[in-house]
């Protein structure tokens, strides 16, 4: 398992981290005209059409809430926590397969692998994060330092996601089919969590479908902050996190006791 050693080994590989991070964004930028703008201009034009959309056309409501700008506010501060853990199990579900023949010609730490993605997901997720922050300090919705508790969130999604996805890879290995079933399930999984809609929903399965689903509550937890200006639910959040504990503590031990076979299949 991981261990102090194990930590050590990944520092002095930190360079071999930071050029496989390098070599992501140059695989996804290159041959375009724009390269990095690409980043910024993605989530901008995702921000400017949901405050088009809903707070200048539709002009939805929320309860509890005066700024016209509410339900787009509402809706980017679950796309965007969505967008970091979709993106997260996408990766890692297919990180063994896609750096198999890493596994086979160089000796590393192999946990510079989920890192590797960790960091390329976290770059894309700041670039839109604070695209949004200054789309609401321009708007005058802007929570002040309550933000902060939006840092634990992040945390807590990224190690559910990687938790989920190294699992998911692990059997991804032996049965390829893993990793085009995880996108199947992600597009079910996003309409099953609370982003578009108001969780108000008077059906007793819908509420036990939202409690069963860990996503519901962080993303809950951020409309808290963004939409409500005020702090989210610590009890809300112990589910999710103990969830995430045992998805990162599978992966681990799952690729531990198989990580030789996962060689030789790959």
């Amino acid at each position: 398992m991981i261990s102090i050693g194990m930590l050590r080994d990944v520092w002095a590989f930190r360079g071999f981290i930071t050029s496989c991070v390098r070599r992501n964004f140059y695989t996804r930028f290159v041959n375009t005209r724009l390269g990095f703008l690409w980043e910024v201009l993605q989530p901008l034009t995702m921000i400017l059409i949901y405050t088009l959309l809903f707070a200048a056309i539709m002009k939805p409501s929320l309860p509890g809430t005066t700024s016209r700008f509410a339900y787009s506010i509402y809706l980017c501060s679950g796309i965007i926590i969505w967008g970091l853990f979709s993106e997260l199990v996408g990766s890692c579900v297919g990180i063994f397969v896609k750096n198999g023949y890493l596994l086979k010609k160089i000796s590393f730490p192999k946990l510079c692998l989920p890192l590797v993605e960790i960091f390329t997901s976290l770059i894309n997720f700041s670039i839109i994060y604070i695209i949004f922050i200054i789309f609401l300090i321009f708007t005058k919705n802007f929570p002040g330092f309550i933000v902060v508790t939006s840092v634990p969130i992040m945390l807590i999604v990224i190690a559910l996601a990687v938790g989920l996805g190294i699992v998911l890879g692990t059997i991804n290995v032996f049965y390829r089919d893993i990793e085009k079933t995880v996108g199947i399930i992600l597009q079910f999984w996003f309409w099953l969590t609370p982003i578009v809609y108001i969780n108000k929903s008077p059906s007793p399965i819908v509420t036990t479908i939202l409690k069963i689903n860990p996503l519901a509550s962080l993303i809950e937890a951020m409309h808290s902050i963004f939409v409500y200006h005020c702090y989210p639910s610590i009890t809300s959040l112990v589910y999710p996190l103990v969830l995430a504990g045992i998805f990162i503590y599978l992966g681990i031990y799952s690729f531990w006791k198989l990580q030789s076979e996962i060689v030789d299949v790959l």
